[in-house]
């Protein structure tokens, strides 16, 4: 996924009227344009940028949703819809049964340390955008144990 797909979906939503849809990519938009201002790259938007972008807004929305009180189906329905939307375009992440896999074929000789700190350490910057961190040190865990 790139910056200028984001925008050129944002500019078609808005020009079928998709108020909301609109809305939800421009929130995606600046965020991406935000993190690359942050790392000093302006005009040259990498993908691993747009990723890890959109991967913190898909967290940030998941959160608003679980948080969420069940009386208010309004505030539910929105949430879902963004929810929905930035996961069409976040990049997808690893389950707990792949990074498993990937953990016991790529780093079986850090794993057998029995290390957990060690193992993050060397496991975080592979699965760097692939996988969530929370998943992650789940599997980690189970692993050690």
């Amino acid at each position: 996924m790139t910056a200028e797909q984001i925008k050129n979906d944002m500019i078609a939503a808005a020009k079928a009227g998709d108020k909301e849809k609109k809305l939800v990519l421009s929130a995606m938009y600046g965020a991406v344009k935000k993190l690359a201002i942050d790392e000093g790259s302006r005009d040259n938007i990498t993908e691993d940028q747009v990723a890890r972008a959109l991967t913190k807004e898909l967290r940030a929305a998941k959160e608003s949703l679980e948080t969420c009180p069940s009386s208010r189906e309004d505030l539910i329905k929105e949430y879902t819809y963004r929810y929905n939307l930035i996961a069409e375009y976040a990049p997808k992440m690893l389950s707990r049964d792949e990074i498993r896999s990937f953990l016991e074929t790529e780093c079986a000789d850090v794993i057998a340390s029995k290390n957990k700190g060690m193992i993050m350490k060397t496991v975080m910057p592979l699965l760097k955008g692939k996988a969530d961190g929370k998943d992650i040190s789940a599997v980690v865990a189970e692993l050690t144990k």
